[in-house]
């Protein structure tokens, strides 16, 4: 089975999550992609994350209506860093005839030699990536993944056309309360709502 796996803090999970992971199940032909809350990111500072639990609630109704995508509490369940690589062993046990194809944005991508153990990362998974950002040329997403290939990485690179939301955008809209109308699915936007997160 081909399983990709989108990881993130989702803090919420919004429209350019949705259209993220559609793009790659459809250009990977993945058979099911798991959305992952990551429950401590070793690279981000833990500043406005709300608890695990609301996190994975949001996913759950974003993805409602994707029959592939799966959410994953994996990592949640861990009470130390969600480091990719215990993630990527813990999968390969519970399903040991898959292959992985590990989802990143263009930023991570160019800085994977700088993760935690990322020569067994490699082993374990094909590295995925799209350009995140409008300045990330082709040719340096080609480049980089001509360089992580002579380091024995599988790599693919995915064409889309990323909308321009972030988490961050959405939680100061929030908090200025400001619409996020179209930015969100609805019932995350309820679910926000009603247990008053980011105010």
């Amino acid at each position: 089975m081909r399983t990709g796996i989108f990881g993130g803090t989702f803090n919420p999970v919004h429209n350019g999550h949705v259209k993220l992971a559609e793009a790659y199940v459809s250009a990977l032909h993945l058979d099911r992609l798991l959305i992952i809350p990551t429950n401590i990111p070793p690279h981000k500072t833990n500043t406005g994350l709300v608890d695990g639990m609301h996190r994975l609630a949001m996913c759950k109704l974003a993805f409602f209506n994707h029959p592939q995508i799966e959410v994953c509490d994996l990592e949640l369940k861990r009470e130390c860093k969600s480091y990719t690589v215990d993630t990527l062993e813990q999968l390969t046990q519970l399903y040991p005839n898959d292959q992985f194809y590990l989802i990143m944005g263009s930023d991570m991508f160019c800085s994977l030699t700088d993760w935690y153990c990322w020569q067994r990362i490699i082993q374990l998974a094909v590295i995925c990536a799209g350009a995140r950002q409008s300045n990330m040329t082709d040719l340096n997403m080609h480049e980089q993944c001509r360089k992580l290939e002579t380091l024995g990485a599988n790599c693919e690179l995915v064409d889309f056309d990323p909308l321009p939301i972030s988490s961050t955008m959405i939680r100061e809209q929030i908090r200025k309360k400001e619409p996020i109308d179209g930015l969100i699915a609805p019932a995350v936007a309820d679910y926000i709502q009603k247990h008053h997160l980011y105010q």
